[in-house]
């Protein structure tokens, strides 16, 4: 037990500074907020920040959120995105550089992945149930799956080198889900490193970046919860990972689902190449990569090419290490780490 523990707030901005009292350990600056619809999280090992320092990190953070919500929001009407969907399309569409990347990451993936990665779902999702201009969730029929899957597809986007978007239809909607929040805590940490920060972990609900050292000098230590439908604390854990200056990101059935008249589990990630939910017994891939933007398009990645074809695709990167867990037929879970995960958990157990 530490001996014991003197906090020193910016009471103002919910902002906390924890020194832990035993010598090893550094004071932590720690605050969260909401963004894209989620928590966010930021932690900062600091000895230097009065409560005005408090105050610019935590604004200069929340700024660059909003920034990202303002180019990638698919909720927000005014965003880029949104605006690029209600384009009537042939016409170039200018974008910020920081929403090109993200496409044009999305685009990397999805030709290596041959289309398991789709950021053009917009409709899709939608006609599922999942988006945010849903009707109730359920299955759609034949036909409608038919018409949406017709307005999807990367072959009706370009990006020009000037970075606009070009749509050869006027109902080509995209959507970012699988990789914005990652881009969103890749950016929070841009944010802290321009502000001369080296040891810090900050996340968007399970897209995390951890940097440098923890409060007590050592990696930081990062949980991979078991994928149960509605998650409390004392919920089991699948692994804990030592992470510096790596990124880590979930993707899984667990959290919007509905079950079919057939009795079957209908996931929010959808299989680009069907137009469907995907069905395998597939819970979660957890991924860990140098950036958030692609460990997060890669755990989507993954999740849609299911528990034989993922292990084989991220075993073409070496850059990129995954968990896969899969669902037994009694509700139970089993974990199958790549070699460079297993590792990861090895440091933790050290």
């Amino acid at each position: 037990m530490f001996e014991r523990i003197v906090r020193r707030s910016c009471l103002a901005l919910g902002v906390v500074l924890v020194r832990l009292g035993l010598p090893s350990e550094f004071p932590l600056l720690s605050w969260q907020g909401e963004t894209m619809g989620s928590v966010y999280t930021v932690k900062v090992v600091a000895t230097n920040l009065g409560d005005s320092g408090c105050g610019v990190l935590r604004e200069a953070v929340d700024n660059r959120l909003k920034e990202v919500n303002r180019q990638m929001s698919h909720y927000q009407s005014d965003s880029e995105l949104s605006r690029f969907n209600r384009a009537p399309g042939r016409e170039p569409f200018p974008i910020s550089s920081g929403f090109a990347r993200v496409l044009r990451t999305a685009q990397d993936i999805s030709r290596q992945s041959a289309g398991a990665f789709d950021p053009t779902l917009g409709p899709l999702i939608n006609l599922w149930g999942f988006g945010e201009e849903s009707p109730p969730r359920r299955s759609p029929d034949k036909e409608s799956l038919r018409s949406a899957l017709a307005r999807v597809g990367l072959r009706h986007l370009q990006i020009t080198d000037q970075d606009s978007l070009v749509k050869d239809t006027p109902d080509l909607r995209l959507n970012l889900s699988g990789i914005a929040k990652g881009w969103g805590v890749d950016s929070m940490a841009d944010v802290l490193r321009a502000h001369g920060h080296t040891n810090f972990y900050v996340s968007i609900s399970g897209e995390v970046f951890a940097s440098g050292h923890n409060a007590r000098g050592t990696d930081w230590q990062v949980a991979i919860s078991a994928p149960v439908d509605h998650w409390r604390p004392g919920d089991p854990t699948m692994a804990v990972i030592s992470l510096s200056g790596q990124a880590v990101s979930t993707s899984g059935d667990y959290q919007k689902y509905f079950v079919d008249s057939q009795g079957r589990r209908q996931c929010h990630v959808l299989d680009p190449r069907t137009g469907s939910p995907v069905q395998h017994n597939l819970a979660s891939v957890s991924v860990v990569a140098d950036t958030c933007t692609f460990a997060d398009a890669l755990a989507t990645t993954l999740f849609v090419l299911g528990p034989r074809a993922g292990p084989k695709f991220i075993g073409t990167f070496t850059n990129a290490a995954a968990l896969f867990v899969i669902r037994e037929s009694d509700g139970s879970f089993r974990s199958i780490p790549t070699s460079d995960f297993a590792r990861l958990m090895e440091r933790k157990a050290k």
